[in-house]
This record gives C-alpha cells, sequence and structure tokens, in this order.
C-alpha cells in the first residue's frame, strides 16, 4: 500500500507548482507543452489547501501560523507582481498566500464557534455561513488567486477532514462545477491525498518551504528578464 507523508505532499505541491509557474511565464499560451504543463501545476493548490487544514488541526499557536501567512503573503507580492505582470504593484490579482490567510482565518473562526456555540445549533450554523461568506467577500473584494472558490475549498476541506470521499466530493464541486477547464483536473490531487498516512515526515526547516514560493517566482522572473 502507497504511503504518502506531509513532507510527499509538499514536494509533490511544490514541484507541481514550480512546472506551473515556469509554463505560465516561458511557454507560448495554448501551446501543447503549455497545455500539459498547466494541466499537471492543477494539483499544486488543492494539495496545498488540504496542508493548510492538516496544519491547522495540529499546529500548537494557530495566532503564529496567521501572522507567517501574513507575512509571506506581503513578502510574496513583489515578486508575483513581477512574475506574471512585470511590474509592481499590481492591485488586481495578489498571491496566494493571502487566499491561504483567509482560508486559514475561516476555519479558526469556525472552529472557535463550534467550541463556544454546539449546543446552540442554529445560531452555530448561521454564524458559521456569515463567516465563510465574509470570507468569500473579503477574497473577491481583495482579487486574491483562486478568489472565493479558493476559500471554499479550503472551508470544505476542514469541515470533512475525517472523510475523504467527502472531500474528493468538495474537490468535484469546486474544480469542476464551479471552475471547469484546466482546473478540473485538479480533482488528481485527491490520488495523493487519498493516500496522506497522517505522518509529518522527515523534519525540515518550514520556513524553507514557506520561502520556496517567493523565491522561486524571484528567481523566474529574474530568468525570464535575462533572455528578453
Amino acid at each position: 500500500m502507497l504511503n504518502v507523508n506531509g513532507f510527499v505532499l509538499k514536494l509533490i505541491a511544490m514541484l507541481t507548482m514550480l512546472l506551473d509557474h515556469s509554463a505560465a511565464i516561458f511557454l507560448e499560451y495554448g501551446s501543447t507543452e503549455y497545455i500539459i504543463c498547466r494541466t499537471i501545476g492543477r494539483l499544486s493548490f488543492p494539495i496545498f489547501c488540504f496542508l493548510l487544514v492538516e496544519g491547522f488541526i495540529h499546529t500548537h499557536n494557530v495566532r503564529k501560523y496567521l501572522l507567517r501567512l501574513g507575512v509571506f503573503a506581503f513578502l510574496s507580492e513583489i515578486p508575483f507582481d513581477l512574475a506574471f505582470y512585470n511590474r509592481f504593484p499590481n492591485f488586481y490579482h495578489q498571491n496566494i498566500y493571502f487566499t491561504l490567510f483567509i482560508g486559514l482565518l475561516v476555519i479558526y473562526l469556525i472552529h472557535v464557534i463550534d467550541t463556544k456555540m454546539k449546543s446552540r445549533i442554529f445560531l452555530c450554523s448561521l454564524s458559521e455561513i456569515v463567516v465563510v461568506g465574509l470570507g468569500g467577500i473579503a477574497a473577491l473584494v481583495l482579487a486574491v488567486d483562486y478568489n472565493f472558490v479558493g476559500v471554499l475549498l479550503i472551508v470544505g476541506l476542514y469541515i470533512f477532514r475525517k472523510n475523504k470521499v467527502l472531500q474528493g466530493l468538495v474537490m468535484i464541486f469546486v474544480n469542476v462545477l464551479l471552475i471547469g477547464d484546466l482546473q478540473s483536473y485538479a480533482i488528481l490531487a485527491m490520488i495523493f491525498i487519498w493516500f496522506y498516512d497522517g505522518e509529518r515526515g522527515p523534519k525540515f526547516n518550514k520556513y524553507v518551504f514557506y520561502a520556496f514560493y517567493p523565491v522561486h517566482l524571484l528567481v523566474l522572473y529574474l530568468i525570464n528578464v535575462s533572455i528578453i
């Protein structure tokens, strides 16, 4: 039986993201190579969302977790704008760390509501719907990557964290029904998530994984500038 730990999931997410971004920057839009690379790259975001939920479940300090995401969101904005828009600032599209930050904040608030209002089912459910709605609105207003559907995916993976079949249905609903097109292939990420064994894997400095996003974008931008 195949066992996939958290370290392996992170590597898969990082490598598919690198391939996706490299194709977006260097390959001709619509070419066969472009489509293949971007299709493989669709696996990245769902895995990152799943890892975010796992991180929230196991973290000892949610506020520090939020702070790390927030700091790297702002640090990543410059290389993100330069890599994809060749200018800074660009207020029409914000990087994925902002999406993850909003998603984490939403599921944290859902957790707080569940803890404090679990005996009042109607009020609890209504409050959670409001929180998810506000999170979605924030994602739309800030124009974060994947906008409100990214937040919805995180929420769905959290709510059904104890059932991978239902998580798979959430993947299909968000990636196929709400987004569609190439993003439909993102459901293949569920193959790796299905075999996740709940183990962290080899110990590695977590900041290396956090830094990979802005660093690889900066490197891709510099390469692109040098060959123009």
